[in-house]
């Protein structure tokens, strides 16, 4: 091998060794030893631990933000099962992300009553991205109408519990339902926020959450 073969290979070399390798941490959560170890900071009434047998579920149901305490999120997937129900404007369902307190963070959420609702523009409320407290999902629905939430596909039915993956990068959340190959919901983020807490969130009907996942890059 002559002289410049062996340069241009060490230089190959160095300069694979000097390229950023992004590491991905994937860690998944039992939920119902969260609870026990009393590891979620909440501000309404605690979370209590639901099994489905039927489904093979475990996990917990709650109502308003409970923060994974000591955990913080920054880029990555964040992968749960959830369950809602149809009761029509009385069941919001998802993560929150990027959180400062239980005002400012940035929230992925379904509305399950609108899965398969027959008149479509219910339909297309059924998953929303909002960044409080500056961006509400009233606000946003006003100034940019349909940008920030879609119809669901695959459609769920509403009381079954459906997988949700939600993507979210530097600038942007790509949100997938049952394990599509297609997101329901690409955004743009609304705030320059890197990192903070993460958390389950519901509101209205108790809602149910099992098999966190969260992939950390």
């Amino acid at each position: 091998m002559n002289t410049n073969v062996k340069s241009s290979l060490l230089l190959l070399t160095l300069l694979a060794l000097a390229l950023p390798v992004v590491a991905q941490q994937a860690r998944t959560y039992d939920l119902q030893q969260l609870l026990k170890e009393r590891k979620f900071q909440v501000y309404l009434p605690n979370p209590y631990p639901i099994t489905d047998a039927r489904n093979q579920k475990q996990g917990i149901s709650l109502t308003g933000v409970a923060w994974i305490t000591g955990e913080e999120f920054s880029t990555g997937t964040i992968e749960v099962d959830l369950k809602g129900y149809d009761v029509f404007q009385m069941s919001f369902i998802g993560v929150a992300f990027h959180g400062v307190d239980t005002t400012t963070y940035d929230l992925v959420y379904f509305r399950p009553f609108n899965f398969r609702a027959e008149d479509p523009v219910r339909k297309i409320h059924a998953v929303q991205y909002v960044s409080h407290p500056d961006y509400t999902w009233h606000r946003l629905r006003e100034e940019q109408n349909g940008l920030y939430e879609k119809a669901v596909t695959p459609a769920p039915v509403a009381t079954d519990w459906f997988h949700a993956r939600i993507e979210v990068g530097a600038t942007d959340v790509k949100v997938y339902v049952d394990h599509a190959t297609t997101p329901s919901l690409v955004v743009k983020k609304l705030n320059t926020r890197k990192t903070g807490r993460i958390g389950l969130w519901n509101d209205g009907v108790a809602g149910m959450f099992a098999n966190l996942k969260i992939t950390r890059q």
